[in-house]
């Protein structure tokens, strides 16, 4: 695989330093790989957008799953993710999660982390959607995302890692035979390192995080802006599956015209007891699905906005009075706050709820090490599609992931540098060209990017809303071409305008992928289209961007995943 030649327009780096690999991403995959590649031997360098703390990990309520409990077994967690995955899922990346899972969580807590337990001192272990058995693994009630995140930071400054905080990862270096070279970076403020710079390095991991601020309105913090699948584009790797991005069914509804980050209510609220009911309180689930409101999310999620559509409501509710206000005040502290702080009180009322964009099933296209299709190039946590998550994410299988496929990543890299192979030197890069080869869109675009994705791409999709969306999105793209050719001129370099193009780049092949998708699939929904069709559409989307900047789509021959060459 070749680079395209395209980069964002950037001053020239004016600092640099060289490490062995450089992890971009402080969640849970990319503080895993930052430990696992230290602990190798590997000097190791970690890059991350705000602090180490601030990415989408430490927002996960949930928890981690995975076989942990008496009685259950990685191949009933298999065929739980298999189901909920609609056809879709790689069996193999899915038994590797599986099975290599629960000793990555014991590991997590040798790290450091403490999970809740119970009364005779074990974990305790809850259910959520899709899951037949009791395997989520949670912490602080619902802060399981704060205190992984806590225990790995901790790790991380007790052994000394070199982190680069406040830096927007802007492009990836490569050398003359096309392999990664290190990354540029934005490092915004002052500190040991300011402005534009390069991290020198034979292994890039990418663990970004997802693109949730492509819609108006997500569970997504705001540094979710799809930096990662962006970047990997541009270098040249291809991307799979964009199409599936999970709208949670539970996000706190704050009106109609609420935007940015909303507070989600964890699916374990509904794993403990809590009902979906309507604006007449009847539950509306009960009769749609075997296991009604934990049904996997994307059936969930089409059971709300049907109810909505039928009573021309803007939300539903749940409805979780009968926990009482011990339950609620021990169990899920998180969520009874962020409701009493918008004014909604849990314990004596339902919770108005409607979906939101939550999570990417589909990303930068990987291995089961992590290679991407371009040398020296990983990807893990939600910017990668490992072909786990198929169609829909089984829920709490997230953070698992992380933790299992950042370990497979160190081990390939430790594994590579010890044999003497390529990423046993620092390679040379190849030189920038001085004229930006991509346009950057002004600041403002973002808000009209989301506006489209949202109106044209969000639950509920059809051939003319994509359409339409994607005529949108093609004339933000052409404007800023235009006036690149003409006289040279684009919006000024910086992070919100690096952001802005990164999002409609994103914005562009998640459109251009569900407008192939002729079928309703996992959280696909097609209104024009709304049965799976196994027979044309049980196959992978695959896109790339062309040096012209144009998308080559392609949809593989079969259900399996087409090899990393």
């Amino acid at each position: 695989m070749t680079s395209t030649g395209i980069r964002l327009h950037a001053p020239a780096p004016g600092w640099s330093i060289s490490a062995d690999v450089v992890i971009v991403g402080s969640g849970v995959a990319g503080l895993t790989a930052a430990l696992r590649c230290e602990a190798a031997g590997l000097t190791t360098v970690v890059v991350t957008k705000a602090r180490l703390d601030d990415g989408s990990t430490r927002w996960a309520q949930g928890g981690v799953a995975a076989a942990l409990g008496e009685g259950d077994t990685p191949e009933q967690h298999l065929d739980d993710t298999l189901v909920a995955g609609a056809g879709l899922c790689d069996e193999e990346a899915v038994r590797i999660l599986v099975t290599e899972g629960p000793d990555a969580v014991r590991r997590l807590i040798s790290t450091g982390a403490h999970f809740d337990t119970d009364d005779e001192g074990g974990i305790h272990l809850t259910r959520e959607g899709g899951h037949h058995r009791r395997r989520i693994a949670h912490a602080g009630g619902d802060a399981t995302g704060a205190e992984v995140s806590r225990a790995l930071v901790e790790a991380v400054h007790a052994r000394g890692l070199r982190t680069i905080e406040n830096a927007l990862v802007l492009d990836l270096l490569t050398d003359a035979d096309g392999r990664a070279a290190g990354v540029t970076l934005h490092v915004m403020g002052e500190g040991q390192h300011d402005g534009v710079g390069a991290v020198h390095a034979p292994a890039v991991v990418l663990a970004t995080g997802g693109m949730g601020q492509v819609f108006s309105a997500t569970t997504n913090p705001s540094v979710s802006t799809g930096d990662g699948v962006a970047l990997a584009l541009r270098a040249g790797a291809e991307v799979s599956d964009l199409e599936f991005v999970q709208f949670h069914p539970t996000v706190l509804f704050l009106g109609t015209e609420a935007e940015g980050q909303q507070p989600l209510v964890s699916e374990a609220v509904r794993g403990e007891g809590a009902h979906l009911v309507d604006r007449d309180g009847v539950r509306f689930m009960v009769g749609q699905h075997e296991l009604a409101e934990l049904a996997p999310r994307d059936i969930v999620a089409k059971g709300i906005l049907r109810r909505m559509l039928e009573q021309g409501a803007e939300h539903m509710f749940l409805d979780a009075r009968h926990f009482g206000a011990d339950m609620w005040e021990h169990r899920f502290p998180t969520i009874l706050a962020a409701c009493r702080a918008h004014g909604i009180d849990p314990v004596t009322e339902p919770i108005p709820i409607a979906p939101a964009a939550h999570y990417a099933s589909g990303g930068v296209r990987t291995d089961a090490r992590g290679r991407t299709t371009v040398p020296g190039l990983y990807a893990c946590g939600e910017v990668a599609c490992t072909g786990v998550h198929g169609a829909n994410r089984l829920a709490s299988n997230s953070l698992l992931e992380g933790l299992v496929y950042a370990e497979r990543i160190a081990a390939d890299i430790a594994a590579e540098r010890s044999a003497g192979g390529l990423l046993a030197r620092v390679p040379a890069p190849v030189p920038q060209p001085d004229r930006p080869a991509h346009p950057l869109l002004a600041a403002e675009s973002r808000f009209a990017i989301q506006r489209i994705m949202t109106e044209g791409a969000g639950v509920l999709r059809s051939e003319e809303s994509l359409g339409r969306a994607a005529d949108q999105l093609q004339k933000l793209h052409g404007e800023a071409r235009e006036a690149l050719a003409e006289n040279g001129k684009t919006a000024e370099p910086g992070v919100d305008t690096w952001e802005a193009t990164n999002l409609l780049c994103v914005a562009r092949v998640l459109v251009a992928a569900a407008r192939r998708r002729e079928e309703t699939r996992g959280c696909h929904w097609r209104e024009d289209c709304a049965g799976r069709d196994d027979t044309n559409w049980r196959r992978h989307i695959v896109v790339r961007l062309n040096p012209d900047r144009s998308l080559a789509v392609r949809t593989t021959d079969t259900a399996d995943f087409p090899p990393i060459r």
